[in-house]
């Protein structure tokens, strides 16, 4: 059943963002896993797997953000209730300018989710509602989590 569904959300997204815009389609143990371009993760595609009756991914149970270096991916693990199954979503931005479309006014759960990538990767989620830090002080610059990010022990009290 998991290479089927891999098929049919493959060729559902790319009957509405066109051939090619699914970068990768594969199997990560026995799960299907896709991998888009951040300009192809639009509302529609998350309202796609969201709401069409045979994949009704209705439960967004982990987002995280992982910088690559040489770009950031922002990782979806959704989850289809009816139907139980699963699914997972790459999305690919530019390191530069890391920006993917907010998911939060369609899976709730993503509220909190986006605001913790955003804090720690600095990744950027335009529609969000209310994007700001969630897990360090207002005032604090940087995000810990890219590779980039230069830690100050003497500040920290570890050196």
């Amino acid at each position: 059943m998991s290479e089927e569904l891999l098929d049919t959300i493959t060729r559902r997204i790319e009957g509405l963002q066109g051939e090619g815009s699914v970068l990768e389609a594969t199997m990560n143990f026995s799960k299907p896993m896709i991998t888009l371009d951040t300009s192809q993760w639009t509302p529609q595609v998350a309202q796609l797997l969201h709401n069409d009756p045979e994949l009704k991914f209705n439960f967004l149970s982990c987002l995280t953000g992982i910088d690559y270096e040489e770009h950031m991916e922002v990782i979806y693990n959704l989850y289809s209730i009816p139907h139980d199954y699963y699914l997972y979503v790459k999305v690919k931005t530019p390191r530069d300018t890391p920006s993917v479309q907010s998911v939060q006014p369609i899976w709730k759960t993503a509220d909190w989710l986006e605001r913790e990538t955003y804090d720690l990767l600095g990744i950027e989620f335009p529609g969000h509602y209310n994007l700001k830090r969630i897990l360090l002080d207002d005032d604090w610059e940087g995000h810990p989590l890219r590779k980039d990010y230069v830690t100050d022990k003497k500040a920290l009290g570890l050196d």
